[in-house]
């Protein structure tokens, strides 16, 4: 009975240690170099997410982040902050009043924002900076995270030549299987007029042999 309770607790204490283990896994979507440019579409008047990923490789320590979004296009002189995130709603003035959420993860791994109701002018450069601090004993290191998002803004939305490319190969092989079951059902329906055919040779081969050969096959051999 007692060895029973421990391998029971045993296999607790394992299961609880495995649950423990298991987190959230961040994947980073862009696999260069920590400073990297990326190209997106949004469509006038629709909702646009643009996507911001800074991974922590060591989860256990323990470090200050700090997330800024800036912006820059044709129309202004010089790169302007449109977004802080302190874990409140920013103070957003002119056009990006009312249009910025922050659509990120609570560990601050995933640092994107959102931007409603996209508009002609929304065009241009995003900058994802993070900046984080670590915490060791008595070493405080510092890493920088920079992705820049070149945003075009289309009226409507063009079609992805993947998407097409997919479509296109499956008519493709709908119609090959089409084809396909239509020669096996001729050749099915072939086979079986050919056995029909036959059967009715051997049925007509056999009424007309006589009678009487039917019934007197013929002597029986003695020897």
């Amino acid at each position: 009975m007692i060895t029973h309770m421990r391998t029971a607790l045993s296999l607790l204490s394992l299961l609880m240690f495995a649950v423990q283990e298991c987190r959230s896994v961040c994947v980073d979507p862009y696999t260069q170099p920590q400073t990297k440019d990326v190209e997106t579409e949004a469509v006038l008047g629709k909702p646009i997410k643009l996507t911001c990923i800074s991974c922590v490789k060591r989860e256990e320590i323990e470090a200050k982040t700090k997330v800024d979004w800036y912006f820059y296009n044709s129309s202004i002189e010089a790169m302007q902050q449109i977004y802080k995130f302190n874990r409140s709603p920013p103070d957003e003035d002119g056009p990006w009043k009312g249009r910025l959420l922050w659509n990120g993860s609570k560990d601050l791994q995933d640092v994107s924002i959102s931007i409603t109701n996209v508009t002609l002018s929304d065009a241009g450069r995003y900058m994802c900076v993070v900046l984080r601090t670590f915490s060791f004993n008595l070493y405080t290191p510092t890493f920088t995270y920079n992705i820049t998002i070149n945003l075009v803004v289309r009226e409507k939305a063009s079609r992805d030549s993947t998407a097409l490319y997919s479509e296109i190969m499956m008519y493709v092989l709908l119609v090959f299987l089409t084809f396909w079951l239509l020669v096996e059902m001729i050749y099915c329906y072939r086979k079986i007029s050919k056995a029909d055919e036959q059967a009715q040779d051997s049925a007509t081969d056999y009424l007309a042999i006589p009678s009487e050969n039917k019934e007197n096959p013929g002597p029986a051999v003695t020897e």
